[in-house]
């Protein structure tokens, strides 16, 4: 192989290397996490979301320590501030619900909060950077695009 084959070569790997490594890059960053948790009770952890199919999950990461108050409970807000108040966090003989499948009539999520009922007071929140799109919101705005033409 002559020498400018061997340029060529080699640039065109360069440039394959940094494609690879910017759409990894772009994956990660595609990873809907929340802020931190702020609150009186909960201030510690984030949550993810995830989809298994077409099922929203929202999981609280490792370090997020459930408050120890009577009756925690999921909920979140969506973009344009309907709240849902969701399951409980703390559930019987000491197991609790770190994750959560989301509902269908839920469309989108922009916070993540720990509501605890028996108080009736918010005890955390964390935000997604932009608002998720669940499965069931992708086929409202897919089914309204199909209305409108």
């Amino acid at each position: 192989m002559s020498v400018k084959g061997s340029l060529k070569l080699g640039l065109l790997s360069m440039v394959a290397a940094a494609g690879l490594f910017t759409a990894a890059n772009g994956f990660a960053a595609d990873a809907h996490t929340t802020t931190k948790f702020e609150g009186v009770k909960a201030n510690t952890g984030t949550a993810s979301h995830s989809r298994q199919g077409n099922t929203d999950i929202l999981t609280v990461s490792d370090d997020y320590k459930i408050p120890d108050t009577p009756a925690p409970h999921w909920q979140v807000v969506d973009s344009k501030g309907n709240v849902y108040l969701l399951n409980q966090q703390k559930i019987k003989d000491g197991k609790t619900n770190r994750k959560i499948a989301l509902p269908s009539y839920i469309h989108d999520v922009a916070k993540v909060q720990t509501w605890c009922s028996f108080a009736e007071a918010l005890l955390g929140e964390a935000s997604f950077p932009t608002p998720i799109v669940t499965a069931s919101g992708e086929r409202t705005q897919s089914d309204s695009m199909a209305m409108s033409r």
